[in-house]
């Protein structure tokens, strides 16, 4: 956030005299832009649809390293895996129809250390597509991650909401 004045450890931002967390400085600049897009977006549609799009705000905050556990803090393994779920749903959203990858996910939540949270990208994308937040392809048709060997796509299931 350009004018914002930031705590000394760089943790926080401070507006009008009030603190808030700042958004973890590990996640790629351009994967930071699609997760900060679409907060924006989120925000805005809360005015006109209510409660019913908090949760697009929530995700993208935890994305952002906002909210859930400190970004400068050791995470925990549920920390981890709720950081990588909203940054799954919050990139699904924000690309509209088009897949991403794990490793996206792994990016905003690992930073430099993304590759060590595949394994763990992959479970909850496991997860996502058992409540069919998510579908996981290989060569854009669906496939059964148990089955799936190599690179794998997510792309949007019915459950998540636009």
């Amino acid at each position: 956030m350009s004018g914002a004045e930031t705590s000394d450890d760089g943790r926080y931002i401070i507006v009008d005299g009030r603190r808030w967390r700042a958004t973890d400085p590990s996640i790629p600049q351009k994967l930071k832009a699609e997760l900060v897009a679409e907060l924006m977006r989120a925000r805005r549609l809360v005015r006109t649809r209510g409660d019913e799009v908090r949760p697009f705000v929530q995700d993208a905050k935890v994305a952002l390293g906002e909210r859930g556990e400190p970004w400068w803090e050791q995470a925990s393994d549920d920390g981890v895996r709720e950081r990588l779920a909203a940054s799954m749903r919050v990139l699904l959203r924000h690309r509209d129809g088009k897949t991403i990858c794990p490793s996206d996910a792994a990016r905003v939540a690992g930073g430099d250390d993304w590759r060590e949270l595949m394994p763990v990208a992959r479970e909850v994308a496991g997860t996502l597509a058992s409540e069919e937040v998510v579908v996981i392809q290989q060569r854009g048709e669906p496939v059964d991650l148990d089955a799936a060997k190599g690179p794998i796509r997510l792309a949007a299931g019915p459950e998540l909401k636009r």
